[in-house]
């Protein structure tokens, strides 16, 4: 299955909104995605991560545009994400701790147990004021992500009585379901009227190529492969040595990679540039497991600089009507190849080997 990763499984990876962009961070990759609408692919920016807003847990961001960054039972309050500006560290009340999303809506942190089926709502989430909780319709409790429901700008006379009926008893978010039916979806959930459908959205698919996963659902799930790029006949009655100068592509398929972020800007500021960016979201998802469309190897020991020809010499000592067969390694997305790995593999059978050459990615 061809899906994307959820928060629990992508450490330091999360989504959150406020009513003007939302924010995919991507710790692995060092930096984070700007967008002002998922489901159109709007006004994507892609900005470096400061290291110290790496790695968290959980990430928020509330109206005033202040980022919380939760890291177990502590949480870091930054103005800019690249930057760390203006940082405060602050310790998490016991009744805010060990949820499983978080997000901030209107004047309150809303947090999801969703084992429990229960959603808390808190003004503070140091001192648990003004705390609410409520049990969360079970419809609600398999979101991969969650984050902050944004206002329709038609709506917003409705803002103060939407406040109200926040602060009493509603929802507002939306949330990646775990389904690939109708592809990459999200729900925009506001409890109005709890027996009417939500509103679905597409994932836009530049916004889904830089989600953890996404590539196996905008290019296919990743594959390796023996490629046979040479085959040795000796039709001869008498031994024959061969000697020739064999041509292999090695490197990395950069032109078929670029695609991805075509329609994105790099912020100037930042130390992540377009082409690297491509080349490690690739590198990452390859690591990833067949559950999300990866293969679970590492490549870092591969060449990930732009594929070039390369000449080797190869000298062969064949016995008469004997055949051999060269083969190349590589990886690659949907029907793409991406990876041309170095090293060779020679057989006396026509089938290609077994046997994976790359090394295990770390769990």
């Amino acid at each position: 299955m061809n899906s994307i990763i959820p928060r629990s499984k992508a450490k330091g990876t999360d989504i959150c909104a406020t009513n003007d962009y939302c924010y995919i961070i991507r710790s692995d990759l060092g930096c984070y995605m700007q967008t002002s609408d998922l489901s159109k692919g709007s006004d994507i920016c892609i900005f470096s991560l400061h290291p110290a807003c790496q790695n968290g847990d959980h990430y928020i961001v509330d109206l005033k545009g202040y980022f919380h960054i939760i890291k177990g039972d502590s949480c870091r309050r930054v103005t800019d994400l690249s930057t760390d500006s203006d940082a405060v560290v602050y310790s998490l009340h016991p009744s805010c701790q060990g949820g499983d999303h978080y997000l901030f809506a209107y004047f309150y942190f809303y947090i999801i147990f969703q084992e429990k089926g229960t959603l808390r709502l808190t003004a503070d989430m140091n001192l648990d004021l003004d705390a609410k909780e409520h049990t969360l319709d079970p419809k609600y409790r398999e979101g991969l992500y969650y984050w902050h429901q944004p206002v329709n700008p038609e709506h917003k006379v409705h803002a103060f009585v939407h406040r109200i009926f926040l602060a009493s008893s509603g929802y507002c978010f939306s949330f990646l379901k775990p389904t690939l039916e109708w592809g990459v979806e999200y729900y925009k959930v506001t409890d109005f009227e709890k027996n009417k459908p939500f509103p679905v959205y597409s994932v836009h698919p530049d916004v889904l190529n830089f989600l953890p996963g996404g590539l196996s659902v905008t290019k296919g799930p990743a594959f390796g492969m023996w490629e046979c790029i040479k085959t040795i006949i000796n039709d001869s009655n008498t031994p024959v040595t061969w000697q020739k100068s064999l041509t292999k592509k090695v490197g990395y398929n950069k032109e078929t990679m670029a695609q991805i972020t075509h329609n994105w800007n790099i912020a100037a500021s930042g130390s992540v540039k377009s082409g690297a960016i491509a080349k490690l979201i690739t590198k990452f998802h390859f690591s990833f497991s067949v559950e999300y469309g990866g293969s679970r190897v590492s490549t870092k020991n591969e060449s990930w600089k732009e594929a070039t020809e390369e000449e080797e010499l190869l000298t062969f000592e064949l016995k008469p009507k004997e055949s051999l067969y060269l083969w190349q390694y590589k990886l690659g997305l949907g029907q793409e190849s991406v990876v041309f790995c170095r090293d060779l593999k020679i057989t006396s059978e026509p089938n290609p080997p077994t046997e994976v050459p790359l090394p295990p990615a770390q769990p």
